[in-house]
């Protein structure tokens, strides 16, 4: 995984360490600076460049916002603010995510998950394969998107097939579906869900991927049929 730097831009030294005992989940998060004012960062700026900031809105002397706007190459934006009036303004200057205070570490991993997603983050080589977060035994495990060959729902969990095994995911089948329809996964029974570029075979209502056979439900074959053209 390519190394995203980032800085924390807040006023106040809680929201410090929050934010670094979040990033500490993510090995490949590296803190390049803390500022608790506009024009500590601004300086930064001139002759330093970062992935990510975390952003703080309503600060002394300068706000985060004028800060932004003086950037002339801005990195990606995480805005982390107690205000929620902010928030068009913000997504007009094209940040990535609007965190309310307090937030969750499943809110601030969504966050994370679209800064890495995106088509076009610093850090990202353009052929670099998507990534996502999923929750599992208390952590949180990362893995490529086409690393996923299939998911089976087990009630409000999903058993997540992957290349390297299977990981238990406490989220419904539907919630997973919404998360990996940027890429290529198929709904093809009320219980699988697959990654369509995995798959080997099909015969009949039975879809072959490596070792594994995923039934087809009567109800989804429509949309197979649209993939076998």
């Amino acid at each position: 995984m390519v190394q995203v730097t980032y800085v924390i831009l807040d006023d106040e030294p809680i929201a410090h360490r929050i934010i670094e005992g979040y990033c500490e989940n993510f090995s490949f998060l590296a803190k390049a600076g803390n500022f608790y004012n506009g024009f500590e960062a601004l300086e930064f700026f001139r002759s330093n460049q970062v992935d990510l900031i975390f952003l703080d809105i309503n600060m002394p002397k300068l706000t985060g916002f004028e800060l932004l706007k003086a950037l002339p190459n801005p990195p990606k934006v995480i805005v982390t603010s107690a205000h929620q009036e902010f928030a068009l303004e913000g997504y007009e200057l094209e940040i990535s995510d609007y965190l309310l205070k307090p937030f969750s570490l499943d809110r601030f991993i969504k966050a994370i998950n679209k800064v890495t997603s995106s088509n076009t983050p610093a850090s990202k080589k353009e052929d670099e394969p998507e990534r996502i977060f999923l929750k599992s035994d208390k952590k949180h495990v990362q893995l490529k998107m086409q690393e996923i060959l299939y998911v089976e729902a087990l009630g409000n969990y999903c058993k997540v097939f992957h290349s390297g095994g299977m990981i238990i995911c406490p989220e419904k089948i539907s919630d997973l579906e919404e998360k990996l329809a940027q890429g290529e996964f198929l709904r093809v029974h009320k219980s699988y869900l697959v990654n369509s570029s995995k798959i080997q075979t099909i015969e009949g209502n039975r879809i072959k991927i490596e070792d594994y056979e995923i039934p087809v439900g009567q109800t989804y074959k429509a949309e197979l049929n649209k993939l076998l053209g």
